[in-house]
C-alpha cells in the first residue's frame, strides 16, 4: 500500500490555483454578445488581480486599427498605473467609467486576436515570485513604468500602438496569473521600450532642431536679420 504523500496532510495542503486568464475570459464571454460588460462586472471577484483585468481591457483599443486607439487606451492605463504607484490594494474607477466597458462581442474579437500566443504563454506561466507583485516598492515600480507607457500610448506616435499595447498586456498577464517571473520580464521590456523611445525622440529632436529654428522664425524677421547682417559686414562690423 502506498504511503500517504506528506503534502496531503492538513498542514501541507496546497491552495487551489486560481482561474487563469483564458478561463476568466471564457466566463466573461458566455452570454449575449451585444451586452456591455461594465468594468464593475469585469473585475468582480478578482481581488488584487483586478488590476490585471483592467489593464487587459485598457489595452484593447490599442489593437483596433483606428488613429485614436492609443488615445483611448493611454489615459485608462495611466489611471490604473497611478493607483499601483500610490499603493492601492484594489482598483478604483470614477462612476462614469465604472458603468462603461466593452461589449462582449468586442471582447470576443480581441480574445481571438491574442488567443494563439496567450495559449502558448499559459503553458509556462504560473504563480511564483509573488513578492514582486505584492511588495510595496515592487508595486510602485510597476506603476511608474506603466504610467510612462500609458503616456507614450496616449501620444500620436506612428506605428507604436501595437508595441506599447503589447507591453501593457504583458503587465496585465503577470498580474492576472500572479507570475513574478513574467513581471520581471515585463519590467525589462518596459525599460527597453522607454529607453529606446527616449533616445530616438532625443536624436530626432536634435536632428530637426535647425529646421525647427528656421521655421519658427517668421520670414519677414528672418529676411530683415539677413539684411542687417549684410549691412554690418559692408561697414566692417562683426556679425556677432
Amino acid at each position: 500500500m502506498a504511503s500517504p504523500d506528506p503534502g496531503d496532510g492538513p498542514g501541507r495542503r496546497r491552495k487551489p490555483r486560481e482561474a487563469g486568464t483564458r478561463a476568466i475570459l471564457d466566463g466573461l464571454l458566455d452570454g449575449d454578445r451585444e451586452q456591455t460588460l461594465d468594468f464593475n462586472t469585469l473585475v468582480s471577484g478578482l481581488g488584487r488581480r483586478a488590476f490585471g483585468m483592467l489593464l487587459f481591457v485598457a489595452a484593447l483599443p490599442a489593437f483596433i486599427p483606428i488613429p485614436i486607439g492609443g488615445a483611448l487606451s493611454g489615459p485608462l492605463v495611466v489611471l490604473i498605473a497611478a493607483q499601483l504607484l500610490v499603493g492601492l490594494r484594489r482598483p478604483w474607477l470614477p462612476a462614469f467609467i465604472a458603468r462603461r466597458g466593452p461589449k462582449r462581442q468586442a471582447l470576443a474579437r480581441f480574445e481571438r486576436i491574442v488567443d494563439p500566443w496567450l495559449g502558448r504563454l499559459e503553458r509556462i506561466v504560473r504563480p511564483r515570485l509573488t513578492l514582486l507583485l505584492d511588495h510595496r516598492l515592487a508595486t510602485a515600480f510597476t506603476g511608474l513604468l506603466l504610467l510612462l507607457l500609458g503616456v507614450l500610448l496616449s501620444l500620436p506616435i506612428p506605428f507604436t500602438n501595437y508595441v506599447f499595447g503589447g507591453i501593457v498586456l504583458l503587465y496585465a498577464l503577470a498580474l492576472l496569473e500572479r507570475d513574478g517571473a513574467l513581471m520581471l520580464a515585463a519590467w525589462g521590456v518596459g525599460i527597453v521600450a522607454l529607453s529606446t523611445t527616449g533616445a530616438l525622440s532625443g536624436g530626432l529632436v536634435a536632428l530637426l532642431q535647425p529646421w525647427i529654428d528656421r521655421l519658427s522664425l517668421p520670414r519677414g524677421i528672418q529676411a530683415h536679420s539677413i539684411s542687417l547682417a549684410n549691412s554690418a559686414a559692408d561697414i566692417g562690423w562683426p556679425s556677432q
